[in-house]
């Protein structure tokens, strides 16, 4: 697993007891992504880093995109194949070091209904895909869309779902499922976005930020909620379903019963062997026996700003 704060990423393997070690000491880091031993690290100046090897020696791709990077995708190995979200709303593949914006998801004829409360450009704030080649991208603010084909061809999910998207999430034991978490908390689908069921009742329809689904139960779901995205106290909480949303616990021993600012995007996932991982501030919880059970791990020296595990 990876762990980013703005000026450094760790890295942590949690069966040899150790804790974190840095693999990355550089100033602002966006956002880190991992899938098997391939580990990248975007910058505030879009660059990206490729961390290589056990050394932890990097190799600097300069991507040219203009806009901030908000989200990255690792889509294969060998050769390095990457999905890139940004804003204004774009997404860039990278092969190897060669990038290129794609057209298809810029002709998307919803892109004049995307927009931010603030009036500034929309952002594909996260992307999630399956083993078989779905890739989902949420639109901050303009609902999901939808590539069969690693991001060649998109489109829309259909319209039930609420607008404002947090974090789109999948499950690679169920390729069907697709979760997300909104302004007006928690949405699922059981058909790649075809159709989507509310399932907020516990959860008090709240604003929501994260959700994670376990690798091997597409069941188990974690997700945080909140009163608001601002305020001096948001009462930021983590909740769990074993019964994919139709029920939900609040996660309140070992965990933080309530938190001053949002548990954001990126800040609770589950590790390939069903480990649930949450962040609040510097430090970072572990919660075992399918997340029903958590405690502090780490105190990181500056904020956590997110979490990156590998599907499998």
């Amino acid at each position: 697993m990876l762990i980013a704060t703005e000026n450094a990423v760790y890295e942590l393997d949690e069966a040899d007891g150790a804790e974190p070690e840095p693999v990355l000491r550089r100033e602002s880091i966006r956002r880190v992504e991992q899938e098997a031993d391939r580990r990248i690290a975007a910058c505030e100046d879009n660059a990206l880093l490729i961390i290589e090897g056990a050394d932890a020696a990097s190799r600097r791709i300069e991507t040219g995109i203009e806009g901030a990077i908000h989200s990255l995708l690792l889509l294969d190995d060998d050769p390095l194949e990457v999905l890139i979200g940004t804003e204004p709303p774009h997404v860039y593949r990278l092969r190897e070091d060669s990038v290129e914006r794609i057209r298809t998801f810029d002709e998307l004829e919803c892109r004049r209904d995307w927009y931010t409360p603030w009036g500034g450009p929309a952002a594909v704030r996260s992307m999630a895909r399956t083993d078989d080649g779905t890739v989902y991208a949420d639109i901050h603010v303009g609902s999901i869309m939808r590539s069969p084909d690693e991001g060649a061809t998109w489109e829309p999910v259909t319209p039930e779902l609420h607008v404002d998207v947090h974090q789109v999430a999948t499950c690679p034991a169920e390729a069907d499922r697709v979760y997300a978490q909104t302004a007006d908390a928690f949405w699922i689908s059981y058909d790649r976005g075809q159709s989507w069921t509310h399932r907020a009742r516990d959860i008090d329809e709240r604003y929501g930020r994260c959700v994670t689904a376990h690798p091997q139960d597409p069941d188990l779901v974690l997700c945080t909620v909140s009163d608001g995205p601002h305020g001096d106290d948001v009462h930021g909480q983590l909740y769990r379903s074993e019964d994919a949303g139709r029920n939900w616990t609040h996660v309140a021993e070992g965990f933080p019963a309530s938190t001053e600012h949002n548990i954001d995007t990126y800040h609770v996932a589950f590790d390939p062997d069903g480990r649930a991982w949450g962040v609040v501030g510097h430090t970072l919880y572990v919660g075992r026996d399918r997340a029903s059970r958590w405690e502090p791990l780490w105190e990181a020296p500056e904020p956590i700003i997110m979490l990156s595990c590998s599907r499998r």
